[in-house]
């Protein structure tokens, strides 16, 4: 896997000069003007990351083993639950883009965006296809994906959609907050 991983860079903090939040006192005529107030800092597991593999079988661990890797490596404050939750979305996620769009796809991105209070992981195809959670088919073995993703995703208390891109391929994604719906 490709790993396009990418922080967000330094956030300004005030202006040069008086430090924020303080104001001297304006010259005569002038009006004052409102200091700019400090930006919090990100913290330090916040920060988006992407990788690319081919749309073969062998992607599906590797992503998955990624996600792992890179949320321990980041220190993320995720649960056992949620970590194994993201992991499972994750192999759901990039089997469905192996299975459905390679073919007109090769080549899948996975993205984990990890803000102060959720984690948003996504997978990128260029297959135009749009799926749909299908209800269960007992009588078959698969297909059941998608269904297996909405009922994470719900149980965590998050959302999951599925968006075109401007390339006319599609994003699937799952935004899981960190903390479970009664801790916040």
């Amino acid at each position: 896997m490709e790993n396009q991983g990418r922080r967000p860079g330094p956030r300004p903090e005030g202006e040069a000069g008086a430090p924020p939040g303080t104001a001297e006192d304006p010259p005569a005529g002038r009006v004052p003007q409102p200091q700019p107030q400090p930006q919090p800092q990100p913290l330090p597991y916040e920060g988006v990351w992407r990788f690319t593999a081919s749309a073969v079988d062998a992607s599906v661990p590797q992503a998955r083993h990624a996600v792992r890797d890179l949320l321990h490596r980041q220190g993320v404050p995720a649960s056992d639950d949620l970590v194994q939750g993201l992991l499972l979305i994750v192999s759901e996620l990039v089997t469905n883009a192996v299975r459905h769009a390679a073919l007109l796809s090769p080549v899948l991105a996975v993205e984990v965006a990890v803000g102060a209070e959720w984690v948003r992981l996504s997978v990128e195809d260029s297959h135009p296809y749009r799926p749909t959670a299908l209800e269960a088919d007992h009588g078959r073995t698969g297909g059941r994906g998608l269904l297996l993703v909405r009922e994470i995703t719900r149980e965590a208390g998050g959302v999951c959609d599925v968006e075109h891109t401007t390339s006319g391929g599609k994003v699937i994604w799952a935004a899981l907050p960190l903390k479970p719906a009664g801790n916040r």
